[in-house]
């Protein structure tokens, strides 16, 4: 899926025809992050620390794109699904969806969201998000500024297609620039500590371990350690 996204951006840059590109998911999931389980893989490259570090990831390539980028976020929106939401230059949601950042609970340091979701919804909030692991309403995320727009469901895919509409009207070069302008405020992160975190980290190991048995991770305490997977 991030192999995809990442290449559906350069071909929509690439494309004189396509003058932007429009991000949704299926069912009651927009996109639920990286597959920690690999349930089924033959593929012995294919786990999910190898394929960050390979920077095949959508995030930057969504951020920095040229021609507009539009979600539709339909349904769960966790991981990775929600810093494509955050990167992306609209986002519209349905009233259905739920946002959740739960890198903490998979012994993952995520250096891109603790750079990127204080600017956008405050520090209180994203350590709140961040820390505690909460899922937030979409009515929540359009009142912490982490989201613009909710619709109703059935309303979703025409009102998303209508904003990428909107967004293609603008002078490319002058939007360009003030993109540029924009993303220049998110500033950098620390992707050094981030790939050490999901390389050589034992949190992050174990953390895997815990998703993949559907339990909770061993570093928290015994006396009030919940069952099942966070």
């Amino acid at each position: 899926m991030y192999f995809g996204i990442r290449r559906a951006v350069d071909v929509v840059n690439r494309d004189s025809r396509l003058s932007g590109l429009l991000i949704t998911g299926t069912g009651d999931v927009f996109i639920s992050g990286g597959d920690l389980a690999l349930d089924g893989y033959d593929d012995d490259w294919a786990d999910l620390a190898d394929l960050l570090a390979m920077d095949n990831v959508p995030f930057e390539a969504i951020r920095n794109s040229a021609k507009p980028t539009v979600c539709a976020v339909n349904g769960i929106a966790e991981g990775g699904g929600l810093m494509i939401a955050l990167m992306s230059d609209v986002t519209v949601a349905s009233e259905r969806a739920v946002f959740r950042a739960p890198e903490l609970f998979r012994g993952i340091a995520d250096m891109n969201y603790a750079n990127v979701l204080p600017k956008q919804i405050g520090f209180a909030r994203a350590r709140d998000m961040l820390f505690t692991g909460r899922r937030v309403t979409a009515s929540e995320a359009l009142d912490w500024g982490m989201i613009s727009r909710v619709v109703p469901h059935s309303d979703l895919s025409e009102h998303s297609l209508q904003v990428l509409r909107e967004c293609c009207y603008g002078a490319p070069r002058a939007r360009f620039d003030v993109k540029r302008a924009i993303n220049a405020q998110y500033g950098s992160y620390d992707r050094m500590t981030m790939d050490l975190s999901l390389r050589d980290g034992e949190e992050s190991a174990e953390g895997f371990r815990a998703f993949a048995e559907r339990r909770a991770p061993s570093w928290i305490p015994e006396e009030i350690r919940p069952e099942g997977r966070l």
